[in-house]
């Protein structure tokens, strides 16, 4: 018994340690992380021309066929650089609310210029004011596409869990380099 009461407190302890280390910042004590002022712009990846709708065609293509290695029915959207839907796909199966999710995942990215990943991540850290912005969807499976180092739209997909619908957004974007 006496050993069993020393391993929790070990246990405990090193949870314990371990939480406070992860939860420190480079920021001085008691500052708040979203007070520090970066030298640069993050998320400044200029726009570009709108993506073709042949190319537009290949991310759908190059998501579908990911999403088909895997048996994944999804929703599968492109837009351009100004958030406007360029192509579309719902594969057979795919479920019906996840349609208006792929266009306003892609529709984020592109907007935001950044995958829809870091607003969830943002989400998950407590950073609630995000649901105060509008256009947000805290949810991975947007991606924005590069093309010569300017944004020219973004995929977004939807249908499966986060993590798969990325998956296949991933693909898409690999089309257009």
């Amino acid at each position: 018994m006496n050993v069993r009461i020393r391993t929790a407190v070990l246990l405990t302890g090193g949870l314990l340690a371990a939480s406070a280390a992860h939860g420190q910042s480079t920021t001085p004590a008691g500052q708040n992380p979203l007070d520090v002022v970066p030298e640069t712009m993050p998320f400044s990846t200029p726009y570009g021309a709108p993506i073709s709708l042949e190319k537009a065609q290949a991310v759908v293509q190059a998501a579908i066929a990911e999403a088909n290695k895997h048996s994944w029915p999804l929703n599968v959207a492109v837009v351009d650089s100004g958030g406007n839907l360029i192509a579309f796909a719902r594969m057979d199966g795919a479920q019906i609310g996840s349609i208006a999710i792929s266009e306003h995942k892609a529709r984020a990215a592109a907007k935001f210029r950044r995958p829809t990943k870091v607003f969830e991540d943002a989400m998950q850290q407590g950073r609630n004011y995000l649901a105060t912005l509008d256009d947000i969807v805290a949810s991975r499976g947007g991606i924005p596409l590069v093309e010569d180092n300017k944004i020219v739209g973004a995929v977004g997909c939807s249908g499966a869990t986060g993590s798969q619908d990325e998956v296949v957004c991933l693909a898409g974007a690999a089309a257009v380099k």
